[in-house]
């Protein structure tokens, strides 16, 4: 006991030993609890076992609860999520979202044959969902089998996807919702193709154009006269085209023709559409023609940097106030090229005329009309506008059989005359014209101040019994009639049908006219609003411009018309009378009712001499020739460009 005691003092003195240090056998049994040999004996040791069991305990306990509380958050958001999912997608079929009950749909999950009636029932239930093109697909099947397939695999995918697109889809539909209820315009299924009431909707003819000229649009490259002044101008500029909207009309058509120019004389074009509406926008992805996001006014740091501004309609006068506000400097390259001749479009322009540097108009008469409107309101230019018609582009005369920067040795201007005309014939067999027929055609956006009521109106005129058809022949001839009718006939081909610039009530008007004259619904057809309008041109006989009001801006169909050796009936009125010289080029009348009784014998006159057609024709794609190529447009433009652009 002794020697243990020595030990334990040593230790604690803290004297070196040689001697092996011996611990205590008893353990601290024989010291008192508490004491200072029972503490110190026992302050090196290890915890209890009994200790460790119970840490661990209240360490698991705690962990424990957390993860309990994990899962009771993570099972009530699965929940309300799932219940959130199943009233989105209309699965209420215990009735405990209220509403109305739905088909339950795992009953057709398990039956594969099912009736029609059910798949009706599937169609309507799974018409929110991510997969609708398939189920539409599936429907046009008449294998009732395929169909089941079709949408059960529908419902199968829907479910996978449902709970992350529920409220995606919430936000696609009200969006599709609020464009349609905007929608003023008339849509394609507005004049239904089958329904004899409204005539026949033909075309767009762009796959027998392909056929037929042996030259697909995805081949046609740029047509720029590098050696020219406009070219040298422009090369390596940037330059920024701002675009009213994409509509397939007069002005988006114009300005797209000028983009591409400019691009195939080497300029950096960037266009800014300020309305999206439209069918222009795929035709200027295929002309790798850049269109901005016009976003926290990207559109103004573009101009800003850029060479030149050009804009081409007058519809952008408040784009053309903002930016000039934004930039001081940015009057100096802009050019405004106005392309309409309404006094409201004057009136929306008023305000900003006298701040744009350079102002263009596309005739003498809209140039003029414009004067007088900004001497009314005492409106001083900055300088004298220039006049700019408009001109053929280069795929269209390529087509006429106009020499132009498109033809080849294997593609002549008497090989393309060759192929118009085989194109001509394949265009009329389908719209189901005969040789005889004579095809009218108007191809202006449908509304009021393009007078398409008053053409079918003087069309009707020449069919009515006892009308201009048969005038100057006996009663006993118009009775063996028939024969004479079925040889000569009148047909109307109408468009753009579902242009952005077409007015529903008025076309609505237009198909009531029809439905009410038995005469005409055989005889009018429609074509929808496309770019490829050389098939139309190679077909028809007889161009109808027919602008009221004003009258027409210039009308660049016009020239286009005489450019296929078509002679224009047009009204006396704006620009046409620059264009169409009566009894030369074609035949004028007066606008408004009095005009259709000219516009009928003008109709009937064409009818019945083919020799008078075809010799209006070419002397129209003579003046062409001498005054609307491209060549000729870009020589006066040049001079508008430079004048802007050069230093003062």
């Amino acid at each position: 006991m002794d020697e243990y005691n020595r030990i334990d003092v040593q230790r604690n003195s803290g004297r070196q030993s040689s001697r092996p240090v011996l611990k205590s056998l008893l353990s601290g049994k024989s010291s008192p609890r508490g004491s200072p040999s029972f503490r110190r004996l026992n302050s090196s040791r290890t915890p209890r076992r009994d200790g460790r069991i119970n840490g661990f305990n209240t360490n698991c306990f705690r962990s424990n609860r957390i993860v309990l509380w994990l899962l009771l958050i993570t099972l009530w958001a699965y929940a309300g999520f799932y219940i959130q999912s199943r009233w989105a997608h209309g699965d209420n079929k215990e009735g405990i979202f209220g509403g109305i009950d739905e088909v339950d749909k795992s009953e057709a999950s398990s039956d594969v044959s099912v009736s029609n009636d059910a798949l009706t029932n599937e169609v309507k239930i799974s018409v929110n969902q991510s997969n609708v093109k398939k189920v539409d697909m599936a429907m046009e099947s008449n294998d009732s089998r395929g169909v089941s397939h079709s949408i059960l695999s529908v419902k199968k995918s829907s479910k996978r996807s449902r709970r992350r697109s529920s409220s995606r889809s919430k936000r696609v539909i009200k969006k599709k919702v609020l464009e349609t209820e905007n929608t003023n315009e008339v849509e394609e299924e507005e004049i239904p193709q089958t329904n004899s009431t409204y005539g026949m909707l033909v075309g767009p003819f762009g796959s027998i154009e392909d056929r037929v000229l042996e030259w697909s649009p995805v081949k046609r490259s740029g047509t720029c006269d590098r050696k020219s002044q406009f070219a040298r101008l422009v090369w390596s500029r940037k330059i920024v085209l701002i675009f009213h909207e994409l509509s397939m009309t007069g002005a988006p058509l114009s300005m797209m023709e000028l983009a591409s120019e400019l691009l195939s004389c080497g300029a950096t074009v960037s266009v800014v559409a300020l309305s999206r509406r439209g069918g222009l926008l795929p035709e200027l992805s295929r002309k790798k023609i850049k269109v901005l996001e016009d976003k926290d006014k990207l559109s103004f740091k573009a101009a800003m940097k850029a060479d030149l501004v050009i804009a081409g309609s007058a519809v952008c006068a408040s784009w053309i106030e903002q930016y000039l506000d934004h930039s001081v400097a940015g009057t100096r390259q802009l050019v405004w090229w106005i392309m309409e001749n309404r006094r409201e479009y004057f009136d929306r322009s008023k305000l900003v005329l006298n701040r744009v540097k350079t102002l263009a108009f596309l005739s003498e008469s809209q140039s003029k009309q414009w004067l007088d409107w900004c001497e009314e309101e005492n409106i001083k230019f900055k300088s004298v506008p220039s006049v700019v018609p408009l001109s053929v582009n280069e795929e269209l005369a390529f087509v006429a059989g106009i020499s132009c920067s498109l033809n080849t040795p294997a593609f002549t201007t008497e090989k393309m005359l060759e192929k118009r005309l085989l194109l001509r014939k394949s265009v009329r067999e389908e719209m189901g014209l005969k040789d005889s027929d004579m095809l009218v055609m108007a191809l202006s956006s449908i509304n009021p101040a393009k007078g398409q009521l008053l053409l079918l109106e003087s069309v009707a005129n020449n069919k009515a019994p006892g009308g201009m058809v048969d005038d100057g022949e006996s009663f006993k001839k118009r009775l063996r009639g028939s024969k004479e009718k079925k040889r000569k006939d009148i047909k109307l081909l109408i468009g753009s049908v579902g242009s952005k610039s077409n007015k529903v009530i008025y076309v609505k008007s237009l198909l009531g006219f029809v439905s009410n004259h038995s005469d005409l619904i055989s005889s009018v057809l429609w074509t929808p609003a496309t770019t490829r309008v050389a098939s139309l041109y190679s077909a028809a006989d007889v161009y109808v411009i027919n602008s009221q009001g004003l009258g027409e801006t210039f009308g660049r169909v016009t020239i286009e018309a005489m450019a296929f050796g078509i002679p224009v009936l047009g009204t006396d009125a704006g620009g046409t009378k620059e264009i169409v010289d009566h009894n030369v080029t074609g035949l004028v009348h007066p606008i408004g009712h009095l005009g259709t009784t000219v516009l009928s014998k003008h109709l009937q006159y064409l009818l019945k001499n083919p020799s008078e057609r075809q010799r209006l024709g070419l002397e129209g794609r003579d003046k062409v020739k001498k005054m609307y190529l491209k060549k000729h447009m870009y020589k006066i433009l040049w001079q508008v460009l430079y004048n802007t652009m050069k230093v003062n």
